[in-house]
C-alpha cells in the first residue's frame, strides 16, 4: 500500500514504529504537491520549509516516546483558518498580505500535538460559493474529472484529500461547504455541531452558522481529528463547555436505529441517480437491522431564502472591517478617506463577495428588517423545531448531501440563482446548529462520486460518526485516476 492510501491509524503506527520519519512522509507529501497540484491546483501556499522544520520537531518528540494522534502527520489547511506567520488570504484579493499574529484554537490544537501543516488550501473568496471557482488566485479541479469543479467552499480541501495530497484536511461550513465538496470529491466530510469547535481565528463569514470540521478518509479519521480540535476555548463565547469523544460510537450497534428519511429531501430538483443511490444505502442500513421511518419537513421549501437572509445579514457586518485602513488590501489611487475605502472595497472584494454584502446591507436596512431578516429569524425556529420533533423517535437522519454530482466548470458561476439552489440538502443543518457527515453512497453513469449526508440530535457528532463508520466498512471506494 502507498503512502498517501494510508490515513492517520496506519501512519501513526508506522511512525512510532520508526519504519517512517515524519521528515520523509512529509517529503513525500511535499513531493506529491510539486508533481500533481499543477492539475488540481488546490492550494494557495505550500509551507516546505515550515513544513520540513515542523516534521523534524515531530521526530524528536517521537523519539522520545511521547506522541500524540497528530505528532507529525502532514494536514493541508483552508486558507481562512488563521495560522501564525503564513499567510491567509481566504482566496482573496482583500487579504493577499496578511500574515495573522496568531494561530486559529483549532491550529493550536493540532500544533499542541506537533502536527505538520503542509500549507493553505484553496476556497472561494471568503467562502462565499459553492464551486471554488470564486477565488482571485486560482480555480480548483475536482481530481475525479478536472473539468468539473470540486465544490466549495472547501473546495480545496476536499481536492487536496481526493488527490492524496495531504493526510487529512480542514475546512469551515457555513451552509454545507464541507460537506457538498466532500460529496463532490468522494471523500469523508464532518460539519460538527454549532459550538463543538472553536471558530477563534476563522475568518468570519456568519458567525451563527460557521464550524471548523475535517475532511478525510473515514468517518473514524474525522472522529479522531474532532477529539483533537474541539472543546470549550476561552476566546469564543459561543463554543460549547460539553465534552464528546468523537470515536465512542465507532463500531456501534445499527440494529434498533431508528432512521429518518425526509421526503422533501428526495423530491424534485433531486439527480435519480442520487436519489437511488442514497435509497440504495438506506436499504442496506435496513439490512443491517435499522428501523427507517418516513417523515415531513414541510420548511425545507423556505430553507434557501433563510439561509441566504440570515448568512448574507451576518457577512454585511462582518465584512465591513475590510477598509483599506487597518490590514490588507488598500487602493492606491484614493484621493479622500471616503474615497479610499470606496474603491479599496471595490477592488479588494470579487462579484459574488459583493453581491452577499448588498443582499445583507438591503435586508438589515431600515424599512426592510421586518420584511426580511425578521423573518428569517422566524423561519430558522421553525426549522429547529422541525428537526427536534423528527429526533424525538429518530436517532438520525440520511439525505442526499447536494441534488446533483459535480458539474462542468462554469456551469453554475454565472448563475447565482442555480448556485444558491444546490446547496437546498445542507443549510438546513447549520441553520439549526446540528452535526452532519457526508460520506460517498456510490457513482453516476460518469463514475462522479455520490454523497449522501447523515444528519443527528445537537452533540450527537459521535451517533453520526459512527453511523457513518458502519456504512463505510462496507462500501468500496474508487479512486480517481489523476
Amino acid at each position: 500500500m502507498a503512502l498517501c492510501d494510508m490515513g492517520i491509524l496506519e501512519l501513526r503506527q508506522m511512525l512510532d514504529s520508526k519504519e517512517i520519519s515524519s521528515v520523509e512522509l512529509t517529503q513525500y507529501y511535499l513531493d506529491r504537491i510539486r508533481e500533481l497540484d499543477s492539475k488540481v491546483e488546490s492550494y494557495i501556499t505550500v509551507c516546505d520549509e515550515e513544513a520540513i522544520l515542523a516534521a523534524k520537531r515531530a521526530d524528536e518528540i517521537i523519539a522520545s516516546g511521547n506522541t500524540k494522534m497528530l505528532t507529525g502527520i502532514p494536514i493541508g489547511v483552508k486558507d481562512n483558518i488563521c495560522t501564525k506567520d503564513i499567510l491567509t488570504t481566504c482566496a482573496s484579493k482583500m487579504l493577499y498580505n496578511f500574515i495573522p499574529p496568531y494561530n486559529a484554537t483549532a491550529i493550536e490544537k493540532i500544533k499542541s500535538q506537533d502536527a505538520v501543516i503542509l500549507g493553505k488550501l484553496n476556497m472561494d473568496e471568503f467562502a462565499m460559493g459553492g464551486s471554488t471557482q470564486t477565488s482571485y488566485y486560482k480555480k480548483t479541479k475536482n481530481p475525479y474529472d478536472i473539468t468539473r469543479v470540486p465544490g466549495g467552499s472547501s473546495g480545496g480541501s476536499a481536492a487536496a484529500m481526493a488527490a492524496k495530497l495531504a493526510v487529512v484536511t480542514l475546512g469551515s461550513d457555513t451552509g454545507g461547504s464541507i460537506r457538498q465538496p466532500a460529496a463532490f470529491c468522494g471523500v469523508t466530510g464532518m460539519k460538527p455541531s454549532y459550538g463543538a469547535v472553536s471558530r477563534y481565528g476563522l475568518v468570519a463569514f456568519g458567525s451563527s452558522l460557521d464550524q471548523i470540521g475535517p475532511l478525510a478518509k473515514s468517518s473514524k479519521e474525522c472522529a479522531e481529528v474532532l477529539n483533537v480540535i474541539s472543546g470549550r476555548d476561552i476566546h469564543d463565547g459561543t463554543s460549547s463547555r460539553k465534552q464528546i469523544d468523537f470515536t465512542s460510537e465507532l463500531d456501534c450497534e445499527i440494529k434498533g436505529l431508528k432512521i429518518a428519511l425526509p421526503k422533501e429531501f428526495f423530491g424534485e430538483g433531486i439527480d435519480e441517480e442520487i436519489r437511488q443511490a442514497v435509497l440504495a444505502a438506506v436499504k442496506k442500513y435496513e439490512k443491517m437491522g435499522a428501523e427507517i421511518v418516513e417523515v415531513s419537513m414541510p420548511s425545507l421549501k423556505y430553507a434557501i431564502q433563510t439561509y441566504y437572509l440570515l448568512s448574507s445579514a451576518e457577512a454585511s457586518s462582518n465584512l465591513s472591517r475590510y477598509d483599506g485602513i487597518k490590514f490588507g488590501y488598500c487602493t492606491p489611487k484614493a484621493k479622500t478617506y471616503e474615497e479610499r475605502i470606496m474603491r479599496t472595497r471595490k477592488e479588494g472584494f470579487g462579484d459574488e463577495v459583493k453581491r452577499r454584502i448588498l443582499l445583507g446591507t438591503y435586508a438589515l436596512s431600515s424599512g426592510y428588517y421586518d420584511a426580511y431578516y425578521k423573518k428569517a429569524l422566524y423561519l430558522r425556529e421553525k426549522i429547529k423545531a422541525e428537526y427536534a420533533k423528527i429526533f424525538e423517535s429518530c436517532d438520525v437522519m440520511i439525505t442526499p448531501t447536494a441534488p446533483t454530482t459535480a458539474y462542468k466548470i462554469g456551469d453554475s458561476y454565472n448563475d447565482p440563482v442555480k448556485m444558491y439552489l444546490a446547496d437546498i440538502c445542507t443549510v438546513t443543518v447549520n441553520i439549526a446548529g446540528l452535526p452532519a457527515v457526508n460520506t460517498t453512497c456510490g457513482y453516476d453513469k460518469d463514475n462522479m462520486p455520490i454523497g449522501m449526508s447523515i444528519v443527528g440530535k445537537a452533540f450527537d457528532d459521535a451517533k453520526v460518526l459512527g453511523v457513518a463508520d458502519a456504512f463505510e466498512k462496507n462500501f468500496m471506494s474508487v479512486d480517481p485516476s489523476l
